[in-house]
């Protein structure tokens, strides 16, 4: 079953504008009762805009030569003020995060990008991932909606209605241009699973691991 059936099925009793936390985790437990079907699907070469964004902090930053650059990364896609699956979404990249420990921001980047701009400032961002245990390895942006659109867009995320966004992750190794794109709500260990299949498939990588670093 789909997300959007099953926040159809909920909405006649909820209503789509107040479903809240709760109603966010119960869309979130019954989408992770089809994700098991939700197989990773590679997709092809990203040709990524170096748009000028803004992170959590406020900080000025290029997209792709700041944040997805030789990388291996992993972005979803959020907004502060959804109701349904973004929360779940948020948290599963917390959960990331400490699972990954010290290799968050280093070997491996998590990046959230707002699909609402004209909403999400900087400052709404931080306050949203601090509740969900938001920190160092993962960078939220937003910016002007033009920029925004144009960056959605060439990553394939990009809705006309952002009520009715795809609860995907999209995972990649910008140095191999190897990119995947798997269900958001993966548990975190198949999430860290994809991204070091990706990180291994680097001819730099390899040869880390050979020499033993």
């Amino acid at each position: 079953m789909s997300f959007h059936r099953i926040r159809n099925l909920l909405t006649p009793s909820f209503g789509r504008a107040t479903l809240g936390f709760a109603g966010a985790v119960l869309v979130s437990a019954l989408c992770a009762a089809s994700a098991a079907a939700v197989e990773p699907s590679p997709i092809g070469q990203l040709t990524i805009p170096d748009v000028e964004l803004f992170d959590q902090n406020g900080h000025k930053v290029h997209f792709y030569s700041d944040l997805v650059e030789g990388k291996v990364v992993a972005m979803n896609f959020v907004f502060t003020t959804c109701s349904t699956i973004c929360t779940p979404q948020g948290a599963r990249f917390a959960e990331l995060r400490k699972l990954l420990g010290n290799r968050a921001g280093s070997d491996i980047h998590l990046i959230s990008v707002s699909i609402d701009p004209q909403t999400d400032t900087p400052a709404k961002l931080k306050a949203w991932s601090d509740k969900l245990g938001g920190g160092p390895g993962w960078t939220l942006v937003t910016g002007e909606q033009a920029e925004v659109v144009r960056l959605l867009k060439s990553l394939g995320a990009f809705e006309v209605d952002i009520k009715r966004h795809n609860p995907s992750v999209l995972l990649g190794n910008d140095r191999d241009q190897h990119w995947t794109r798997a269900y958001s709500l993966s548990p975190a260990a198949k999430l860290v699973e994809l991204l070091d299949e990706l990180r291994d498939e680097s001819p730099g990588a390899s040869a880390a691991a050979k020499e033993g670093k």
